[in-house]
């Protein structure tokens, strides 16, 4: 039986409202009204239509209902920033990323998820400690966030949303835990905003996290704060940095931690006790932009990818299959494929992994 909530979210997946869509597709408004209500079924004509306009499969508005994610459970960094085209287009990115993984839980061992439920009045730099005791971290920096939160069973995908209002965001359902980054940022950058997305999961699993602006600008200000903590551990910082502390030492010293010279700078300047000075610290920041790292990131460290990921299209090569394949039997589209890998994919000598044929992966 036809799906209207198929229809819906392909739409709003392709950013169309119902009006836009019922002018490509030659239908009237109150059509597709109808359709995505339940209130009529697709004939054969309107549907080869609509699938064409949308670029998914017939079969994809016969399957059953999908996770239907709203934006109350999702760590949008900023509903207001976001148009509703925005905000429909990621949370239907959402979905679809429930989807693959439930299809790759059904053909592979994933790891189970290891993220416990802390009291939930711990401050986020308690919160940042006891994750990194519950996992066996101590203090030391972390070589590779990405894979170790994979290893603990949160599951994470890529955004293709040419947009810099949707960079990241992660939700529970289901008590699986998933995170979706956008790569567009540097290296570093794009390692705090997981850590920063880990932190919306441990902090704010048991509340919203974009109600209320007030309770939104709260919910990041700590999900920051527990990034910044979980990272940088405040006694590994004290050992590793001199009492007289230069924009050069920030630039050397940050690679030990993969952060951003601005977030190890920012960091030192808001520890408990302070190693740096409000006058200090604003010299340095001035200085660090003169050096081009308030924008971007010279000397970047390597952009980590999904080792996860790796091995599963390494084992689809090895069967002489392809995303095209994974696509087909999810009654997907390649190209939503490509968009929740976008970003977190190892890359092949010459360029990125191709979808279209056998992939095999460098390791």
């Amino acid at each position: 039986m036809f799906n209207g909530k198929r229809l819906s979210l392909a739409r709003k997946r392709q950013r169309l409202t119902a009006k836009e869509l019922a002018e490509r597709a030659s239908v009237s408004p109150v059509t597709i009204t109808r359709l995505e209500t339940g209130q009529n079924q697709a004939d054969p004509a309107t549907l080869d239509r609509l699938a064409e306009v949308l670029g998914y499969p017939g079969t994809f508005f016969f399957k059953e209902d999908p996770a239907l994610l709203s934006s109350e459970i999702v760590s949008f960094r900023s509903l207001s920033s976001m148009t509703a085209k925005e905000r429909n287009a990621a949370l239907a990115a959402g979905d679809t990323g429930v989807e693959l993984y439930e299809w790759l839980e059904s053909h592979y061992n994933l790891p189970h998820l290891d993220l416990p439920a802390f009291d939930p009045g711990l401050t986020p730099e308690a919160a940042a400690d006891a994750l990194r005791q519950h996992w066996g971290l101590g203090y030391r920096p972390i070589a590779n966030l990405m894979k170790l939160m994979e290893a603990k069973g949160i599951r994470i995908l890529g955004l293709e949303e040419s947009t810099a209002n949707v960079d990241a965001f992660s939700f529970w359902q289901s008590d699986k835990a998933y995170v979706f980054l956008n790569s567009f940022k540097s290296a570093e950058r794009s390692i705090f905003d997981t850590a920063h997305e880990l932190g919306h999961l441990v902090l704010h699993r048991h509340g919203e996290t974009s109600g209320a602006d007030e309770d939104t600008r709260t919910a990041e200000i700590e999900a920051n704060r527990f990034a910044a903590a979980f990272l940088m551990p405040e006694e590994d910082i004290r050992v590793r940095m001199p009492r007289l502390i230069t924009a050069e030492l920030i630039v050397r010293a940050k690679k030990r931690w993969r952060v951003s010279a601005m977030a190890l700078a920012y960091r030192l300047r808001h520890l408990p006790k302070p190693m740096l000075s409000e006058w200090q610290y604003r010299a340095i920041c001035i200085e660090l932009g003169k050096r081009g790292y308030r924008t971007a990131e010279p000397d970047t460290v390597g952009r980590e990818t999904s080792i996860l990921w790796g091995k599963v299209l390494t084992e689809l090569w090895s069967e002489r299959k392809s995303l095209e394949s994974v696509a087909a039997q999810l009654s997907l589209p390649i190209h939503e494929i490509e968009k929740l890998l976008h970003g977190i994919l190892p890359r092949q000598e010459g360029g990125n992994p191709g979808p279209h044929t056998p992939v095999k992966l460098v390791t």
